[in-house]
């Protein structure tokens, strides 16, 4: 290599370097700045009370079977199936936690009525233990006792409650593995294996691993956003086996 090939290559170098760090900065100023956001959001509305204005007006269409959709953004972003007789509702917020829903269950769910209540909840306390190990069990234990008592609540209200076990996690990425464990996997199996005792009169229990994993337990790459969440082709296999769920429960509201 000649001198003057060899300064052209040390220049390029030296310009992707420095395109890299800059795009890197980006990405952790972006992740910073909304981390920011965040957690100046949450402690000005530490539930979410005001994310949901109640307006029983807005769904009071005679003879359709209410769904509520509560949970963390999983639930958030699932997007209702095509089901003819039913009326669904969406009360999930980004990044809460099974007690944040807990909180929020009389204001966002009780004044809807609903006939049946769909949980998804519970990564987001178990994505902590990768901060706090030392609180594991205490942690896993609240999460369970949290997702208990969401679901007595729902069944206080005479719905059918569809509570969905912790959804699989995909590929964790390089600048995500400081902040992980996979502590988080097998505390998620802990839930899931309790969320397993709740069913019973009322209850269903939806397996969504049956539906979104792999052999390795982890979220099948097709239906995949990032680590933590799905994509439309995801929440549409989630919404096949839903609808069957729902099918044998259309206008059968409990009685207390």
């Amino acid at each position: 290599m000649t001198w003057n090939k060899y300064y052209i290559f040390l220049n390029v170098l030296a310009l992707v370097i420095l395109g890299g760090s800059i795009a890197l900065n980006l990405l952790l100023y972006d992740r910073v700045k909304r981390s920011y956001l965040e957690f100046n959001q949450m402690r000005l509305d530490p539930i979410g009370l005001s994310r949901y204005p109640v307006n029983l007006k807005q769904f009071a269409t005679p003879g359709q079977t209410r769904v509520v959709f509560l949970g963390d953004s999983r639930a958030a972003a699932w997007t209702s199936p095509d089901l003819g007789g039913y009326e669904f509702v969406n009360r999930g917020i980004n990044g809460q936690t099974s007690a944040q829903t807990l909180l929020r269950f009389t204001d966002h769910v009780r004044s809807l009525q609903p006939d049946v209540v769909v949980i998804q909840i519970g990564v987001n306390d178990l994505k902590t233990i990768a901060l706090f190990p030392e609180r594991r069990e205490s942690i896993i234990a609240n999460c369970q006792a949290n997702i208990r008592q969401i679901v007595e609540d729902a069944k206080n209200l005479g719905a059918v409650v569809i509570v969905t076990t912790i959804f699989p996690v995909g590929e964790v990425p390089l600048a995500r593995r400081l902040f992980w464990s996979d502590q988080i996997s097998q505390a998620v199996e802990a839930v899931n294996a309790y969320i397993d005792t709740l069913a019973g009169r009322q209850v269903i229990v939806f397996n969504t691993a049956a539906v979104l994993g792999d052999r390795q337990g982890r979220v099948l790459q097709q239906y995949q956003a990032d680590e933590l969440h799905l994509n439309n082709q995801g929440y549409a296999a989630l919404n096949q086996e839903l609808e069957q769920l729902l099918k044998p429960v259309k206008g059968k509201k409990v009685e207390n």
